[in-house]
């Protein structure tokens, strides 16, 4: 692996433990900020060396939101620096850790997915000399605090990097808000701490946000949502013609609604990019009356044509629907993923970038994004009206687009 030159701020996470530094004195390491900042991989790296330097035969954590994107974002492009540097590491995949070898020190490093409020039980039991949470803010506070708490080695220390959050969530408030009080260093970063990050790589990135999602990913800041989710989208050049190309897949991602709109959207993919080419979208109670799943069902099939449809997408919620669909048997029919936050950020990421991109003609979803916004104060969540076309177009973003991405915002920082 090729290195630039560290960063200042990169070498003073690489060094911060070291017995010659006043910060020593610390019991661990908050690093937030921008995306691809660099701070992942100088943190990771750091936290392996103090630990073979400062202990032996002992055990370690490294946790992620689940053990999928730790592995992916912290330990693929750390086992190699490693092995660059000298270390010996001898990897567990199926068993979920890795020991490293220096000389005559040998320690274990176990991983740990830190989805949803039952990982904590996971963590149970083990004895650790120190712990790195990768993306601490998408973490619950449980599993966090239980991690935390099997830290009892003397000198043991905590790693915590993230992405910015809202100011009103726990890790902020009760973390970074009270570093003095957890005796911990603070460190924020911006993508100039990044110098392997090229200035059309930077640019790149900052083209990719807007609005508060802007403030946080590249500025690094902890500030609330307000207003439009996808303010971007009032914005002329974003609205397209269908093209006249040869599409080589189409799909369809279905919001199911019987009192509450039901929206469908078709999808079809011309080179690297799905268009939203043309949609269905049943008001009841503007229509006056209610749709049965089986009328729905028509309702898609005449949406769909004579098309060949890889998949449809279906709000996982509406388990009749999923189930006239599989019962006629035409369609290979997928519950999606359900992340609200997740959801809108990858959404906002795929129509910034051009993976997906929504035709005039779609009037509906067009409508929706005018109206789609955030709720005032308190933790982020939009508000639960004029969202049927957001959700199936989430639903597509999250179950097609990036089939096989399982969080979001988990940035690896190579190098």
């Amino acid at each position: 692996m090729n290195f630039v030159p560290f960063s200042s701020k990169q070498l003073e996470v690489l060094s911060w433990w070291l017995p010659s530094r006043s910060t020593s004195k610390c019991d661990g390491i908050i690093c937030d900020g921008a995306v691809r900042s660099g701070k992942t991989l100088c943190m990771s790296i750091s936290f392996i060396v103090w630990a073979m330097l400062s202990f032996d035969n002992s055990f370690f954590a490294i946790c992620g939101k689940t053990i999928r994107s730790a592995r992916r974002n912290v330990v693929v492009p750390l086992l190699n620096v490693l092995r660059d540097m000298g270390f010996q590491v001898n990897e567990k995949i199926s068993l979920n850790y890795f020991e490293v070898h220096d000389k005559n020190k040998e320690n274990t490093f176990y991983l740990f997915g830190g989805r949803d409020e039952s990982s904590a039980a996971l963590i149970q039991g083990v004895t650790l000399s120190g712990i790195l949470f990768d993306e601490v803010a998408l973490m619950p506070r449980s599993f966090v605090d239980q991690a935390i708490a099997r830290c009892s080695v003397s000198n043991s220390k905590l790693w915590f990097n993230c992405n910015p959050e809202h100011p009103k969530h726990w890790f902020y408030l009760d973390w970074i808000k009270k570093t003095e009080e957890k005796n911990m260093l603070y460190m924020q970063f911006t993508m100039d701490d990044n110098p392997s990050l090229s200035k059309t790589i930077r640019e790149r990135y900052k083209n990719l946000y807007s609005g508060k999602f802007y403030e946080r990913f590249i500025l690094g800041r902890w500030v609330a949502t307000d207003g439009l989710i996808y303010d971007f989208m009032s914005e002329k050049n974003m609205l397209y013609d269908v093209p006249h190309g040869e599409f080589t897949e189409f799909a369809v991602s279905c919001d199911y609604g019987t009192v509450n709109p039901a929206s469908f959207g078709l999808w079809g993919l011309l080179g690297d990019t799905w268009y939203r080419i043309d949609e269905y979208y049943y008001n009841s109670r503007l229509e006056g009356s209610s749709r049965t799943d089986e009328e729905h069902y028509d309702a898609l099939c005449e949406l769909i044509g004579d098309r060949n449809i890889s998949t449809v997408v279906v709000d996982p919620s509406a388990a009749s629907f999923i189930e006239v669909i599989r019962r006629h048997g035409r369609f290979n029919v997928k519950p999606a993923k359900n992340n609200v936050l997740d959801g809108i950020r990858q959404t906002s990421t795929a129509l910034k970038n051009g993976k997906i991109k929504i035709c005039k003609n779609c009037r509906d979803s067009i409508n929706e994004f005018g109206l789609y916004r955030w709720k005032n104060g308190g933790k982020d969540s939009p508000v639960k009206e004029n969202d049927h076309a957001m959700d199936d177009i989430r639903y597509f973003v999250t179950t097609v687009v990036n089939e096989e991405i399982d969080d979001f915002f988990a940035f690896a920082s190579d190098r």
